[in-house]
């Protein structure tokens, strides 16, 4: 997590002239007060008209931020022309990903960028883990991680920048933690697994597909 956070901060870089959207953004995720008070105009929304409300407390002392409880789909939403939409685990929660990278690409300015962080289902591993947690999973009916065709659709419509996955090798740690290994040991497996999952998924599709979650900075293609 606290690599991600660092990744996604570096990845937003200076915000003082940017137009930014928190996309799904709840009540707030780790990131959204610091694009709020430091960007250009912030917009925030979400679905919850509770969590709305809190987020409008949490932000009614910064005048350049302005958050509605909508759909994004919704033609309701006007909003647009923004440099940058931030939407942590949001665009696998769309079931039609062509209509959702449609508005994606109307609400961005040219040469736009988003940051998406997203659980993926592209391995056979990872298709049986889901398979047997989905019977238990709250948020089965509105959740579809993506697949390699959805991934593919994204980076035909949007220049891949920079992406990280994580839980490729990591995922079977808790093998690891059977085995008779020292506490030390164990630790040196995990984190040396950790790097080969981060540094060979931003450049290895094989690898990233193996993963359960992906992050990507990606930038709108010119048409």
């Amino acid at each position: 997590e606290k690599e991600i956070y660092d990744l996604h901060l570096n990845w937003l870089g200076a915000l003082n002239e940017m137009k930014v959207l928190d996309l799904g953004c709840y009540e707030g995720n780790s990131l959204s007060f610091h694009m709020a008070k430091n960007a250009k105009k912030y917009v925030g929304i979400d679905l919850s008209e509770k969590a709305i409300k809190i987020l409008a407390k949490r932000f009614s002392q910064l005048p350049n931020a302005e958050v509605y409880s909508m759909d994004f789909l919704s033609p309701d939403f006007k909003e647009k022309d923004f440099d940058l939409i931030y939407a942590y685990g949001v665009l696998h929660h769309f079931r039609n990903t062509e209509e959702l990278i449609s508005k994606l690409k109307q609400k961005l300015k040219p040469g736009g960028r988003i940051i998406s962080y997203d659980p993926l289902t592209t391995s056979k591993a990872v298709q049986l883990i889901r398979a047997l947690y989905r019977p238990f999973q709250t948020d089965k009916e509105w959740e579809w991680p993506f697949s390699k065709k959805v991934y593919y659709k994204y980076s035909k419509e949007f220049k891949i920048l920079d992406r990280r996955a994580i839980l490729g090798k990591t995922k079977w740690l808790f093998l690891i933690n059977l085995l008779p290994l020292g506490k030390h040991r164990k630790e040196i497996i995990s984190k040396n697994w950790h790097i080969t999952d981060w540094e060979l998924s931003k450049r290895n599709d094989k690898h990233m597909f193996k993963c359960m979650h992906l992050t990507m900075l990606m930038r709108l293609k010119p048409n």
